[in-house]
């Protein structure tokens, strides 16, 4: 058995400006900000590139992923349909059983506090997650 090795988060990130700037539009601009804010509400929120080019950002497990598509950034939560969603910022994927998305189309913004919160909710769920998967069963 090989061990798991640790996303190489440095080339992540360089990938993931490299989109930012290759898709030189509203969509690159709006990918930014949205990296901007998930990093100001974890300062600890990690940077991968998977799938073939898409970001994603994980804190003890994947916390959203950033796609980009040509009417829509789409911004899809793993653990979604787990989170409260106060301020109704989830407006995709609505009929899962586990993710939910935002999708934000030209000129859209969203609330920052609440998306900054909305990433907190997310990292809190994973961390939960993991405690229950390494705690010792009674």
């Amino acid at each position: 058995m090989t061990a798991k090795r640790a996303p190489d988060s440095a080339t992540a990130s360089k990938n993931i400006t490299q989109k930012i700037r290759e898709l030189g539009d509203w969509r690159g601009e709006t990918l930014a900000w949205v990296r901007r804010l998930i990093h100001d509400a974890d300062p600890e929120i990690q940077e991968e590139w998977k799938w073939m080019g898409t970001p994603v950002w994980s804190h003890d497990g994947g916390v959203c992923t950033g796609e980009s598509y040509k009417q829509v950034v789409k911004l899809t939560f793993f653990r979604g349909a787990s989170l409260d969603d106060p301020r109704k910022l989830f407006n995709s994927s609505l009929e899962g059983n586990t993710r939910r998305a935002i999708d934000l189309r030209e000129g859209e913004k969203i609330i920052e506090a609440a998306f900054k919160e909305l990433i907190r909710s997310a990292v809190a769920a994973n961390s939960e997650s993991r405690a229950r998967r390494v705690s010792p069963k009674k």
